[in-house]
């Protein structure tokens, strides 16, 4: 039961953050991380704990993103698509390493 209710999580913030970020740059790889998560958790790869850490990452970048554009007319600065930038690198490590370590969801 935990595992279809993480997935539908999954699903719900890939469609989330695509309707958020529309086709920008930093949504289209909002979008790719959102999918790479879905994934490890279809495949079992990613456990419950894992899967919420990176959700919540996920989730503060978002809010980061919006919270930016709101303050900007709809547009992120450079600095901005920069810090954006680090942190989905920064996260997007942390999905690697989540998908390949040990622990498996059963």
């Amino acid at each position: 039961m935990k595992r279809v209710t993480t997935g539908v999580l999954a699903v719900a913030m890939v469609l989330s953050a695509s309707a958020a970020f529309g086709e920008s740059e930093v949504g289209a790889r909002q979008q790719n991380q959102q999918q790479r998560i879905a994934q490890g958790v279809k495949s079992g790869q990613l456990t419950a704990g894992e899967t919420a850490r990176l959700e919540n990452r996920e989730s503060a970048i978002n809010h980061e993103v919006h919270a930016d554009r709101a303050a900007n007319g709809g547009k992120l600065t450079g600095a901005e698509k920069a810090q954006v930038n680090h942190q989905q690198n920064r996260t997007s490590g942390a999905i690697y390493a989540d998908k390949h370590n040990a622990r498996v969801q059963h």
